[in-house]
């Protein structure tokens, strides 16, 4: 028995997700690693959620969490060999419209474009270097938030910067892609004709953006040169005026990294409300605060689904997804009830229930809920750009586990 494994890195935190190396990846187990650099706390569940197994270790830095995180699943699974491990890389640069094996190259590369994604560059790439280090052999695969939007229009790319910065870069990129990109395939399977209209999705969490699909391909997204731009997020301020970051140096003293500190952990709704990041919290809160942060939420996504049916000539279609997406019928039903003036029409007994088609008779819009599976389309990527390799030496992560 053998199986691959997907990683998602972020500051303090792995999720790990081990998979079948088949075609059609079946998932095997899912598992944590919490509190890096604090309270460390492995969890391994099954596929429906039970606990199999958890750890608290001593203090651990993300190669360490690696190891450990990858030696608990597998040995949940009776020790099978590791075939391969596939990454969320948040961003690919210009250069790469789709997954890619890893070598010491691109890791250079990579690494290049940490300053446009700080808050996660730098964590999705210690576990590749980690896993490098402890097994050479070991295929492992990048897959780029970026890459969905790489055929985008060098008109929606650009920056009205001079040329030369536009050549260097300096230009739209969008994120979310791996979550853009199971979307649309699902959407292929749940719904034909949308597939093949005008839709937009709304990658809605933590982080936030929406994107214009047009037959499947990226037309354009909310996010831009980073990971910050755009929506109201959970702490993350979403698009400004340049000048409010001029003033900000000019009148506070502010340098780059403390501007970067304050929109990327300090704003958003937990800097609007000054209670949480968390829209459970805010919807569970009496405070005018929370309501205000609520409500500015909601109308960024307003005026940005606006912008994007205009780009698109159109729209045919809204498709709510991740945590608050899929979760908060809430904030769907406020955005829908926003766009009515494009003809949607919600039904509150199926947003109520969570269901997927979300339609009330007579919509001009079709309204989808349909949650996204990131980790799903990395495990595919994985196989399919590993299964014709050489087979590796077929260790299993005790090798990982005894690596320093």
């Amino acid at each position: 028995m053998s199986c691959i494994a997907v990683l998602n890195a972020g500051s303090s935190s792995i999720k790990l997700a081990a998979y079948s190396p088949a075609a059609q990846p079946a998932l095997l187990v899912k598992a944590r690693f919490e509190g890096i650099g604090v309270a460390p706390k492995a969890l391994v569940f099954s596929p429906d959620g039970e606990l199999l197994a958890q750890q608290s270790p001593g203090p651990v830095d993300h190669a360490g969490a690696t190891r450990i995180l990858i030696g608990m699943a597998t040995a949940a699974l009776g020790n099978p060999a590791l075939d391969a491990v596939g990454h969320r890389v948040v961003h690919g640069g210009p250069g790469h419209a789709g997954p890619v094996l890893i070598d010491d190259a691109l890791l250079a590369e990579l690494e290049r474009f940490v300053p446009l994604a700080p808050l996660h560059q730098p964590h999705n790439l210690a576990p590749i270097r980690a896993l490098r280090a402890a097994r050479p052999d070991l295929p492992q695969v990048a897959c780029f938030d970026t890459a969905f939007h790489a055929g985008q229009s060098w008109v929606e790319r650009s920056f009205a910067l001079p040329r030369a910065l536009t050549d260097a870069g300096v230009r739209r990129y969008g994120f979310h892609g791996i979550s853009y990109d199971y979307i649309a395939a699902r959407l292929r399977v749940l719904a034909p004709d949308l597939a093949r209209g005008k839709v937009v999705v709304a990658h809605l969490g933590n982080g936030a953006s929406l994107c214009a699909i047009d037959d499947g391909r990226s037309v354009a997204s909310t996010m831009g040169f980073t990971a910050v731009d755009g929506l109201v997020m959970g702490t993350r301020s979403g698009a400004l005026d340049p000048g409010v970051l001029i003033y900000l140096m000019d009148e506070y003293g502010l340098d780059a990294r403390g501007i970067e500190d304050l929109i990327y952990k300090k704003s958003g709704l937990l800097g609007v409300s000054g209670i949480s990041s968390d829209m459970r919290a805010l919807r569970a809160s009496d405070a005018p605060e929370a309501r205000a942060a609520i409500a500015l939420f909601v109308h960024r996504i307003l005026r940005e689904i606006g912008a994007l049916a205009a780009v698109m000539g159109g729209i045919d279609g809204i498709v709510f997804t991740a945590g608050i997406g899929e979760n908060d019928a809430a904030t769907r039903a406020e955005v829908v009830a926003g766009c009515a003036w494009l003809g949607a029409r919600l039904d509150d007994d199926r947003n109520a229930a969570g269901e997927i088609d979300l339609t009330a008779p007579g919509s001009g819009l079709r309204i989808m809920r349909i949650p996204t599976d990131e980790e799903l389309n990395i495990a595919r990527a994985t196989v399919a750009l590993t299964r014709d390799l050489p087979a590796c030496d077929g260790a299993t992560a005790d090798v990982l586990i005894a690596a320093k």
